[in-house]
């Protein structure tokens, strides 16, 4: 399991040429799923975003979590996330959990962060989706679950 967390002033989510969400200060979250992957990994991974301390105290260093400053996550899921570029020059998805799964566990994974209290924003799973940010910093971290 992986994401893909880019820390955003604000982004929005376009589906069929219509605003479906937006959110301000807080996280953009790409959540991808490969086989394999299990709920307690997405529990993890929950625990580790909703910590992480990548925002500006009032000293410019980053020491607040999404928690501290009341921000708020867009999720969005994205199985292109567990593609193997290495061979070739198409993409190979074999490593992609099957939809059904990978639904599922991304469910799992926002319910998690918002039992946290964090103000959660999704897009439509396997919907084609137009993302707009304003990246803060640029800040933006690759976080892999480990193997549980």
């Amino acid at each position: 399991m992986k994401l893909v967390v880019q820390r955003v002033k604000n982004a929005s989510l376009v589906i069929d040429n219509e605003l479906y969400s937006s959110i301000g200060q807080g996280y953009l979250v790409l959540f991808g799923a490969e086989k394999g992957d299990k709920p307690e990994q997405a529990d993890w991974l929950s625990n580790k975003i909703c910590d992480l301390r990548c925002f500006s105290d009032e000293n410019g260093k980053m020491n607040l979590s999404v928690k501290d400053i009341g921000g708020e996550m867009l999720i969005v899921s994205q199985f292109t996330l567990a593609a193997d570029v290495k061979k070739g020059k198409r993409p190979s998805f074999d490593n992609a959990m099957p939809p059904e799964s990978a639904k599922e566990l991304y469910e799992h994974f926002i319910s998690k962060v918002k039992e946290q209290n964090i103000a959660v924003k999704t897009g439509v799973f396997g919907a084609h989706m137009e993302i707009t940010l304003l990246n803060d910093g640029p800040v933006t971290f690759i976080i892999e679950a480990p193997l549980i």
